[in-house]
């Protein structure tokens, strides 16, 4: 059983297949895992189930050969076939109770919000942690709702009893300023994917964490 109070939530990496078409996924996973991303969400909206199988248990595979967390995005089904560690689930996706019944007590359900009720619903539901989207506009996902802002975040934040992180157009320039807003870590995309070196990206950005954590 993963306990929420174990983990470190500093560095979510998110990822996207369109920024690894060219690289391997996994190889990028790696580094950024050596560089201090402690959990790794697998996120494709766009392959097909056998496809999205083989590559989860991949990256599941490396994950806990390197000791980070592994969840699946949305899709309780592919985690299960690969023995991820849970799920991240956004509004409009399985509902939480649900997910908890397939999945059971011992994996990880986050789920993505976006204002109060939202949250309020989800620590009813059962979540284990929140991602507050999107702080920031972000190209890898257009369709995103009103930006939060560092305030929003700050608001949003002081209103959960579980942990809180933050998505959404966050790089190196402005991490700190969004962890001194009280989330416990920063989940990003493009910030290490489309970075040249995965491994140094993912390190600088935890130590920017880290380093805003500690100022707290």
């Amino acid at each position: 059983m993963i306990r929420t109070q174990e983990i470190d939530w500093s560095l979510y990496l998110v990822t996207d297949p369109r920024l690894s078409e060219r690289r391997s996924l996994l190889h990028m996973i790696e580094a950024a895992i050596e560089g201090g991303a402690g959990i790794v969400q697998y996120r494709d909206k766009e392959s097909g189930t056998r496809k999205m199988v083989e590559t989860a248990k991949e990256l599941c595979h490396v994950c806990h050969r390197l000791g980070a967390c592994f969840l699946v995005n949305d899709r309780v089904d592919v985690a299960l076939a690969v023995g991820a560690d849970g799920v991240h689930v956004g509004q409009d996706d399985m509902p939480i109770d649900i997910a908890r019944m397939l999945l059971g007590s011992g994996k990880l359900i986050g789920i993505t919000v976006h204002n109060a009720e939202e949250i309020r619903q989800a620590e009813k539901e059962g979540a284990d942690y929140l991602s507050l989207a999107p702080v920031y506009a972000t190209s890898t996902k257009p369709d995103h709702q009103t930006p939060l802002g560092p305030e929003g975040v700050k608001r949003l934040a002081a209103m959960s009893h579980i942990p809180v992180l933050a998505i959404g157009g966050i790089n190196h320039s402005n991490a700190a300023e969004v962890v001194r807003s009280g989330v416990q870590g920063i989940c990003v995309v493009s910030a290490i994917l489309s970075a040249e070196d995965q491994l140094s990206a993912a390190r600088e950005l935890y130590n920017l964490v880290k380093a805003a954590k500690n100022r707290e």
